[in-house]
């Protein structure tokens, strides 16, 4: 049973909303945004770009499935705060080690639960995206106040420096059965590929998709210089998801715009969409509210396919200003914005989404095909 001790959360246009403490307690502040996926809440806590973020779920029931040792895609849970309506208690699924209100207890992280959330979201996509803070406990205006002025805001803020990951390492994990098994699944292929991979914040399962794929994976710090990626004599670079604001991590800008002359193939998801746009000189902009959520439409321009898709961003790319070369390949069909590109002379492309679910659909899987063909061509040139 939950402690049902008192907490609040104040928005910084002075919106305050009184609920019920679960998690850690004490205090938190960060963006408060909302996902709009109705399960998956494990893979969305320790996704790390959402770092420095409050989540929302807008579905209403939370925990119903517990906490698991697989279903992570980082080493801990990444989350500024946690919001939902209804915190499930007893888990009923198979696969659950323990409560997300324990979960979350051991991480630190503080969760606010029995507030209105659809009152929350509708002030989120009218006002946006602003910062929050709670606080655990009887808390006064004045205290929940301080903690939110001590917050800085998204813009201009490089987080990638607080999730990417020390040093180089290589990745071998494929996608693992449901049963835990450690023998090698039917159809994985033998590892024909050597991809140097850019941790700007990346997901588990891109990397166990690219392992999938016949690569072998090195991972490294997203402030790596572009001459010692090109010393791994790769045959593709992937740039990651993260979080943050793209204009401020100026170091992977500079780097991968030192790459683009290499011949070798790029493929970038979310925030490395971002910065190969930023690196061909191309801008960035705050959304207002961000896509966040495993339900988001998008079409592919070359195809005319719609894909359902797992988003998860607060900046986009924009189309005006795109440098020659560069195209539209993918459009969000909820806002028009961009949610993909490809380049006439470059064998680089990139998406806004997440091609490796977790959570989410599947249908832009193909997109990991898409980049190993990229390898194989430019190794045949290249041999």
């Amino acid at each position: 049973m939950l402690n049902h001790e008192p907490a609040a959360l104040l928005l910084e246009d002075g919106t305050l909303f009184r609920g019920r403490a679960f998690g850690a307690r004490g205090a938190t502040a960060g963006e408060v945004v909302f996902n709009t996926a109705i399960t998956g809440y494990q893979e969305v806590l320790t996704d790390p770009s959402y770092r420095g973020q409050i989540v929302t779920m807008t579905w209403p029931h939370i925990g119903n499935t517990g906490v698991n040792r697989v279903d992570v895609e980082s080493e801990r849970v990444q989350v500024a705060g946690f919001i939902v309506r209804d915190v499930v208690t007893e888990a009923s699924n198979w696969r659950s080690e323990q409560s997300l209100d324990a979960w979350l207890r051991e991480a630190g992280v503080v969760g606010l639960c029995d507030i209105d959330t659809r009152a929350l979201v509708r002030r989120l996509r009218v006002s946006g995206a602003m910062r929050g803070s709670i606080l655990t406990g009887e808390a006064a205006e004045a205290a929940l106040q301080a903690r939110l002025d001590a917050e800085p805001p998204m813009e201009g803020r490089d987080l990638v420096s607080e999730v990417t990951c020390g040093e180089t390492f290589v990745w071998r994990d494929g996608i693992q059965p449901l049963d835990g098994a450690d023998a090698p699944r039917p159809g994985v292929e033998t590892r024909r590929y050597r991809v140097v991979a850019y941790d700007f914040g990346v997901k588990r399962n891109i990397l166990r998709l690219l392992v999938e794929h016949g690569c072998e994976v090195v991972v490294v710090p997203a402030a790596t210089p572009a001459a010692e990626v090109l010393g791994y004599e790769p045959d593709g670079i992937f740039l990651s998801n993260g979080p943050g604001d793209p204009a401020a991590v100026g170091y992977a800008i500079e780097n991968v715009r030192a790459l683009l002359g290499s011949g070798v193939p790029l493929f970038g998801i979310c925030l490395g969409h971002q910065i190969l746009c930023l690196a061909l000189g191309g801008t960035t902009y705050k959304l207002r509210f961000g896509h966040r959520g495993a339900n988001q439409p998008v079409q592919d321009l070359g195809t005319g396919k719609i894909e359902i898709t797992s988003q998860n961003h607060g900046f986009a790319v924009r189309p005006e200003g795109l440098p020659d070369g560069a195209n539209v390949s993918h459009i969000n069909l909820n806002d028009g914005t961009v949610a993909g590109l490809d380049h006439r002379d470059l064998p680089v492309f990139s998406v806004q989404y997440h091609p490796e679910a977790n959570p989410g659909p599947h249908d832009a899987g193909y997109l990991f095909r898409r980049f190993t063909d990229l390898m194989e061509a430019h190794r045949c040139a290249r041999d």
